[in-house]
């Protein structure tokens, strides 16, 4: 076994210890899925963590309206394959409920506005523990989470009281009304998700790989220009560029890459070669220096 090999099963083990953990301490989880590399990859680990049975919990996705119409495809048919149940909530609901507003403009985004919508959906069905994808290589405030992540009554995120967490012990004791939110990948990057990926041979949607698509540039970003959600000012010209996607948020704050990698392999390449961080192609991190962490002290995930 190569050591490349190794560290992966390493991880892989230690990601479905804390999948098992989850079901064990928690009475009402749930997966949250957004059709994105990395909770394609929790999906497959959870597979593997309660195999022969089904995974003992359902899947949700907080759609903002405004996804990449390949992800949704793929979501619904993965679930579909493995028998899976998903919950589905829209922001739509909460922008007609009068909840949340509806951004306008030339930086417009329902990203922040799924806050919200996902604290109603853990209120209503009464989770405890809530599973993502998020990695500590992605963004600083991403990097001070624990692996499981207490939120108090209102979701909101402490980050200067948390646990502490020694060894391969998990404290999932928590009061009334407060969660969990749980990141069995929080210690493996981008290269290790895709290079895992490449060893399970898991399917993911074609976003992920080289292809022709209308975008125009701003602000020295690739964005999407079609379905009309993104916001585009008169002057800025839509051209045909090889794509692809290293992040799949919605389409208002994912921007993409110029790339010809058609295939797993040629993305793990790319991407060892890359000097470029994998949230650099995040729209909405630009907001501010703090903005994830603004995010995630609201109750965001």
């Amino acid at each position: 076994m190569n050591k490349d090999t190794s560290h992966i099963n390493s991880l892989e083990n230690e990601a479905i210890y804390i999948m098992r953990e989850v079901a064990a301490q928690f009475e009402k989880p749930v997966l949250l899925f957004s059709g994105g590399k990395d909770s394609i990859t929790l999906v497959r680990l959870a597979v593997k963590a309660f195999y022969p049975a089904k995974i003992p919990f359902p899947l949700m996705h907080i759609d903002t309206g405004h996804n990449f119409p390949e992800t949704i495809e793929f979501r619904d048919r993965l679930v579909k394959e493995l028998g899976l149940e998903l919950i589905v909530r829209n922001v739509q609901d909460s922008i007609d409920q009068g909840k949340v507003k509806e951004e306008t403009g030339r930086y417009s985004s329902r990203n922040q506005l799924q806050t919200t919508t996902l604290l109603d959906a853990i209120e209503e069905f009464k989770f405890d523990a809530c599973i993502g994808g998020a990695r500590r290589d992605e963004e600083k405030a991403r990097a001070k989470e624990r692996i499981f992540s207490v939120r108090d009554d209102f979701g909101q995120w402490d980050e200067k009281n948390q646990r502490p967490e020694l060894f391969d012990m998990l404290n999932g004791n928590i009061e009334l009304g407060q969660n969990v939110r749980v990141f069995p990948i929080s210690n493996w990057t981008e290269l290790d998700v895709w290079s895992y990926i490449e060893k399970e041979n898991i399917e993911i949607p074609s976003i992920y790989f080289a292809h022709k698509r209308k975008v125009f540039l701003r602000d020295g970003m690739i964005w999407s220009a079609e379905d009309g959600v993104v916001y585009r000012d008169e002057h800025e010209e839509v051209i045909e560029e090889l794509v692809r996607f290293r992040t799949v948020g919605d389409m208002s704050c994912t921007a993409a890459v110029l790339s010809d990698a058609v295939s797993i392999s040629k993305v793990v390449q790319e991407i060892r070669e890359s000097t470029i961080s994998e949230r650099g192609a995040r729209i909405d991190d630009k907001r501010s220096e703090a903005a994830m962490e603004k995010r995630k002290q609201q109750g965001y995930f």
